[in-house]
C-alpha cells in the first residue's frame, strides 16, 4: 500500500472513530432529554386505559411517582449512546463512499438528496442490531404494572426472563424485521432533513456550514426529528405491540403482518397513529439536542 494510501486510509479511521465519539454524547444527551416523552408514547401505543398524553402522563405521576417517567432509563442510557454513535458513524461513512463513488464517475461529489436517503437508511438498518433488544427491553419496562404487579426487578431480570423464552436471539430480538423497516424510513428521513435544512441556509446565506449557529443547528434538528416519526411512526406501533406481546399461548402476533392486521381490523387508520401526539412533541427538543450535542462537538474536535 502506497504511503498517500495508508494515511487516507488512516485519516477515514480517525474521522470515522469522531464521529462514532460524537454520536454517543449525542446519545446520552438524546435520552436524557426525551425518556419522559417516550415512557407516555408506549403506554398509549400498548393500551387503552388513557383518553390521551395528558391524562397518561398524569396518571403515570400520580400513580407511580415523578421517577417512574424515567423507568428502564438505565438500558437506553447505555444502549442509545452507542446507537446514536452507530447511526453518525455509519452516516457518514456511507456518505463518504457515496462521494467517492460520485467522483469516479466523473461527476461531482456532493451527495443528491436519494442519496442522503439512502446513507440514512444504511444507518438505520446498521444500527437496527442493536436498537432492537435494547428498546425490547426498554419497552418491557416501560410497559409493566406498577407495585406488586411489576413482571420484572430491572433490565437484567428482564433480559433473563424474556432470554428464557425460545432462546436469547428470538426473545430479545422478537419484531426485529419491523424494526428494521422503521429504522430504515426514520434514519433516512432523519438525515436527509437535517442535511436538506443545512445545506439551504449555507446556500442561501453564502456561508459554510461550520458557520451555521448552534440555534440554528437546533432548529433544523429538531425539524428533522418530526420527519423521522412521520416517515417511521407506523412501523414504531407494530414494533412496540409486538415488544409487549407474551408469549407461549398469551402471544397474539406471532409475525409483523399478522400485527397490522389486528391493529387495522381493531382501530383503522387511527390504529398505526396512537400516541403520535407526545412523539411529535418529545422529537422536537431530542432531535434538536442530539444534532446540536453532535455538530458542536464535531467542531471542538476536529
Amino acid at each position: 500500500m502506497a504511503a498517500a494510501e495508508i494515511e487516507q486510509h488512516q485519516g477515514g479511521a480517525l474521522q470515522t472513530a469522531k464521529d462514532l465519539f460524537s454520536g454517543a454524547v449525542g446519545g446520552i444527551a438524546q435520552v436524557l432529554i426525551g425518556q419522559p416523552f417516550d415512557i407516555v408514547k408506549v403506554r398509549l401505543q400498548t393500551s387503552n386505559q388513557y383518553a390521551g398524553a395528558l391524562e397518561a402522563a398524569t396518571s403515570i405521576y400520580k400513580n407511580e411517582g415523578a421517577l417512574a417517567f424515567y423507568k428502564g432509563t438505565l438500558t437506553p442510557l447505555i444502549g442509545i449512546g452507542a446507537c446514536v454513535s452507530v447511526q453518525f458513524g455509519a452516516f457518514h461513512a456511507a456518505r463518504r463512499w457515496l462521494e467517492a463513488r460520485n467522483t469516479a464517475q466523473g461527476r461531482a461529489s456532493e451527495l443528491g438528496y436519494g442519496q442522503y436517503f439512502l446513507a440514512g437508511a444504511f444507518a438505520g438498518v446498521a444500527n437496527a442490531p442493536l436498537s432492537g433488544p435494547i428498546e425490547h427491553i426498554r419497552i418491557r419496562l416501560q410497559s409493566q404494572p406498577h407495585g406488586e404487579g411489576r413482571l420484572y426487578n430491572g433490565p437484567l431480570d428482564c433480559i433473563r426472563k424474556v432470554s428464557s423464552h425460545n432462546g436469547a436471539l428470538s426473545g430479545l430480538y422478537r419484531g426485529e424485521v419491523v424494526t428494521v423497516w422503521r429504522e430504515s424510513f426514520a434514519y433516512g428521513a432523519w438525515f436527509t432533513a437535517f442535511e436538506y435544512l443545512m445545506n439551504a441556509d449555507a446556500a442561501r446565506n453564502g456561508i459554510d456550514r461550520k458557520q451555521i449557529p448552534s440555534y440554528k443547528i437546533a432548529l433544523y434538528g429538531g425539524l428533522a426529528g418530526e420527519a423521522l416519526w412521520l416517515a417511521s411512526y407506523p412501523f414504531d406501533v407494530i414494533k412496540s405491540k409486538m415488544q409487549t406481546d407474551g408469549f407461549g399461548a398469551q402471544q397474539k402476533y406471532p409475525t409483523m403482518r399478522s400485527c397490522f392486521s389486528a391493529t387495522w381490523r381493531a382501530d383503522g387508520v387511527r390504529g398505526f397513529w396512537k400516541g403520535i401526539g407526545p412523539t411529535l412533541l418529545r422529537a422536537m427538543p431530542v432531535s434538536a439536542g442530539t444534532f446540536a450535542v453532535v455538530e458542536m462537538t464535531m467542531r471542538a474536535i476536529n
